[in-house]
């Protein structure tokens, strides 16, 4: 599932609890942040080679639908079934098999080319260890020679003011999204809140981000037996630079 930022008390967070409260209009509201569908895919069909792809946090199959479509055999891992409801009924969800549970022990009996953890679905996991945790089990999903591939955005502090940031997310004649963030430093989290208004009334969606860099998550791969093999800014593989605000990094398994 992929939660973009979070609020609350980070140890009450629930992610299958925030799947279930946002899955009816989640594509909707990240439409703007999922433009590069496209992309992602066919870089993913090549990055493959024809094998079979694992998506942890699956969600409504905004990748896993095109993928499947090109011939690619995909499967998934999801925390909120209400997620996986949305995915069920679009065309050709129900082909999908989806294993319901956390992605970071969740096996589903069988090796894969690659193991895809997209747009920035890493950081919901609630703490270093179970970012750890994460890698260890795409690991264990990898044939020889497969990939882990992940994408995540580039933490910018700077963005805060005493560790508070109040940012616009849409703002149109019919909707408006508001973020409301709080930063803990000390222990990389980010707790966030987001409020919708629309002629359907007011939504509150809380949701929490365990933030890392490029290099911590790096040496989670090793730890997991994986090396970085490539990183790029975007899904046209444009280069990775200082200035890049966020990255899709190629982990091979060490047999590779």
């Amino acid at each position: 599932m992929a939660v973009p930022l979070g609020w609350g008390v980070v140890s009450d967070f629930d992610p299958s609890v925030y799947g279930a409260a946002i899955a009816g209009e989640y594509d909707e509201l990240y439409e703007d942040e999922l433009q590069e569908t496209d992309a992602a895919v066919g870089r993913l069909a090549l990055l493959a080679h024809g094998g079979p792809v694992l998506e942890f946090g699956i969600g409504t199959g905004r990748l896993a639908l095109p993928l499947a479509a090109t011939g690619v055999q995909v499967r998934g891992v999801e925390a909120s079934l209400e997620m996986v409801d949305q995915l069920r009924n679009k065309a050709g969800g129900g082909a999908i098999e989806v294993a319901i549970g956390d992605f970071t022990r969740v096996e589903v009996g069988r090796d894969f080319a690659l193991v895809v953890l997209a747009f920035n679905t890493i950081f919901a996991l609630p703490d270093q260890q179970a970012q750890v945790d994460c890698f260890a089990n795409a690991a264990r999903h990898l044939r020889p020679g497969g990939i882990f591939v992940v994408e995540a955005w580039v933490p910018d502090l700077a963005e805060f003011r005493h560790n508070r940031l109040v940012r616009p997310r849409i703002h149109r004649s019919d909707r408006v999204s508001i973020e409301v963030v709080r930063l803990d430093p000390v222990a990389q989290m980010m707790e966030t809140t987001q409020t919708v208004l629309d002629n359907k009334g007011v939504r509150l969606y809380p949701a929490n981000h365990r933030y890392a860099w490029p290099a911590e998550l790096d040496l989670m791969a090793r730890l997991a037996g994986m090396r970085l093999t490539q990183r790029w800014e975007d899904w046209q593989a444009t280069p990775f630079s200082a200035e890049s605000r966020r990255h899709i990094s190629v982990y091979a398994r060490d047999d590779a």
